[in-house]
């Protein structure tokens, strides 16, 4: 398709056309991705939209917990959601089953609902390569919330944090302590956390989670935004004005997400009213400005992989190999 059937399709709302723009944006060729960035450029940035990040450790109910919140405010008719999902890669086959998207039948099936599964590839921090260029497509096609479902993780990957205005951190009943609750990493990035599965017999153990995160978060110290080269740096928990917030939810009953909406509205109206949000768009902007040119200044750095080879083989360091790289 040429720039302006994509751009045509896109402003119909077409999402076969959509999903084209976005498979150019992941492409690895250099012509098809820049074509899908000339689409991105034409639309321009779209303020108004809303980012939610939703992470958690594998196996915490994230692809249920987003066909309930997403069905839920489908209600308003205001609401188109795109919902982008990313699924791990095999390090060994370097696949993916992409199958988060059979667990939401019914959002999937809703016409104002897009879902995009994409496979993480070699990246770390959960997210696909081109996660952000999709992100921006999505937005441009006029769907105003955005939901990115990052990978199964641990503790050290945030990424979904640098794309998103709301990080919301999903977690199963009995899954910590407050020892864990203030360790750095993904806690003290959390905006909204929510202890998933609570039902049945769990449901006295979330709450239980619930307390001890809710506690534990209040210990967590208030940091400023960190600097580099006089350039501010994003940092989730930087003076935002909000106190993160823990509840407890259960997706199959359909329990905790009106209190979930309520919470992330909130936070939507603190950090728009103290202008918040537009400097922590700024502060995404400059990250993946800093990202991109470090990709293609590996890119632009030939025949790299036999160089390492021939470096390793001559009993040299991993360090020291780099550098002989780069010079």
């Amino acid at each position: 398709m040429t720039k302006d059937q994509l751009i045509a399709g896109i402003q119909a709302g077409d999402s076969r056309t959509l999903s084209k723009a976005i498979t150019l944006a992941e492409s690895t060729l250099a012509d098809k991705r820049n074509l899908a960035l000339e689409v991105i450029s034409h639309f321009g940035p779209q303020d108004s939209t809303y980012r939610i990040g939703i992470t958690g450790t594998p196996g915490a109910g994230k692809s249920t917990f987003i066909e309930a919140i997403g069905t839920h405010l489908l209600q308003d008719p205001d609401r188109k959601i795109a919902v982008l999902s990313i699924d791990p890669s095999s390090g060994k086959t370097h696949g993916s089953i992409l199958g988060d998207k059979t667990r939401m039948n019914q959002l999937s099936a809703h016409p104002r609902a897009y879902i995009r599964p994409s496979s993480s590839g070699t990246q770390l921090g959960g997210l696909a390569k081109n996660t952000r260029l999709a992100m921006l497509l999505c937005e441009a096609a006029g769907y105003n919330t955005i939901l990115i479902e990052s990978v199964g993780v641990g503790q050290g990957e945030t990424e979904v944090a640098q794309l998103t205005d709301l990080f919301t951190l999903i977690l199963n009943p009995g899954g910590g302590d407050e020892l864990q609750g203030i360790k750095r990493g993904i806690m003290e990035m959390a905006d909204i956390i929510v202890v998933n599965k609570a039902d049945g017999d769990a449901e006295r153990q979330a709450k239980l989670t619930a307390k001890e995160y809710s506690m534990a978060l209040h210990l967590l110290p208030t940091s400023t935004k960190p600097v580099l080269s006089g350039v501010e740096v994003f940092s989730s928990d930087s003076n935002s004005g909000w106190i993160p917030k823990v509840i407890t939810a259960s997706a199959t009953e359909n329990k905790g997400i009106d209190v979930f909406w309520e919470k992330a509205f909130d936070y939507e109206k603190c950090i728009t009213q103290n202008q918040w949000k537009t400097a922590h768009r700024k502060g995404q902007m400059h990250y993946w400005a800093r990202k991109s040119v470090q990709d293609l200044l590996l890119a632009k750095l030939e025949h790299y992989e036999d160089a390492i080879a021939q470096g390793l083989s001559a009993g040299k360091l991993p360090e020291e190999v780099a550098r002989d790289v780069v010079k």
